[in-house]
């Protein structure tokens, strides 16, 4: 029998690219570089694209690396991936820079809609100050927070699932059956929540499922069964007032 999105107890997202908009934030935390070097011949897609890219196998190579510190590594490899000069300055500027990446218009609302239905957990891959200081722009108070810092490895390491599903049942005695996993990354959220036998709702905000873009995520060679598909967080909170949640 089919479940309802309000079968679940609990919503655990991805924050970083479902309610944070990254990947404006990381291409506007670019543009001093591609200034710097005089660089306005490469495009936003290519720039997201090769983040996308290092971003991925920095994770996968250092996965105890603090995520500002992984940042000045993948900003060394997009200026040498395109033959640009960096500094030490630029580096830390983007290092730093998960402070300032905006959130989604539809977040906070979203978010608060969903809290009067479902207990809201965060699994993201950026460490504890990173996402202290997004949190503030996200309108709630979340049930519980889980980060890279906290696991000692990035997603899509089956470790931070298993750590997420130890600690829902430890902190807020919840099963597997009762989770919701909610995230626009495929390779990050939805083959690993796969692998575990989560529910999905895939919050598409790159419009994949129509031909869309990858954006700043690197693309999966086989994109997994989602229980749900929405274009945005508005969208999934929409639904689930529809179902009288």
């Amino acid at each position: 029998m089919t479940k309802r999105l309000t079968d679940y107890e609990v919503l655990t997202f991805d924050c970083y690219g479902t309610l944070i908009d990254w990947e404006s934030g990381i291409w506007d935390a670019l543009q001093p570089l591609l200034m710097a070097n005089g660089r306005g011949d490469i495009t936003r897609v290519d720039g997201l694209a090769a983040f996308g890219e290092l971003e991925h196998a920095q994770e996968a190579a250092t996965p105890d690396l603090i995520y500002p510190e992984l940042l000045r590594k993948v900003h060394q490899g997009i200026a040498a991936r395109f033959d640009m000069k960096t500094s030490a300055e630029l580096d830390d500027a983007f290092g730093d820079s998960v402070p300032h990446w905006p959130a989604f218009p539809d977040t906070a609302d979203a978010l608060r809609e969903l809290k009067t239905r479902f207990k809201l957990v965060i699994l993201s891959n950026v460490n504890r100050d990173g996402f202290a200081a997004s949190n503030r722009k996200l309108g709630v108070a979340f049930d519980a927070i889980y980060t890279a810092q906290d696991v000692g490895s990035y997603k899509p390491s089956d470790a931070n699932f298993q750590y997420l599903l130890d600690h829902l049942k430890s902190d807020l005695g919840l099963e597997k059956e009762s989770v919701l996993h909610t995230a626009q990354s495929l390779l990050h959220d939805h083959v690993p929540a796969s692998r575990f036998g989560l529910a999905k709702a895939w919050i598409d905000r790159q419009g994949l499922s129509k031909g869309g873009h990858w954006g700043a995520t690197a693309p999966v060679a086989e994109r997994p069964e989602m229980d749900f598909i929405f274009p945005t967080m508005g969208a999934l909170a929409e639904a689930v007032k529809a179902e009288g949640g």
